[in-house]
């Protein structure tokens, strides 16, 4: 009998953690002024072509 009870709390821990981590996630993002912050440093490319002369 045990093992029903537990599939139920493991459902209801399943929703509380994603209802957790999106409450997180919009604090964070209004905690920073709604600006996410870039994952890693964008590469800065520049391509030199020739003129074709």
């Amino acid at each position: 009998m045990s093992g029903e009870k537990s599939g139920g709390n493991t459902g209801l821990g399943i929703l509380v953690g994603a209802i957790l981590v999106l409450v997180v996630g919009i604090a964070y993002y209004l905690f920073t002024g709604g600006d996410v912050p870039p994952i890693g440093d964008e590469p800065e490319i520049q391509i030199d072509l020739p003129d074709g002369n």
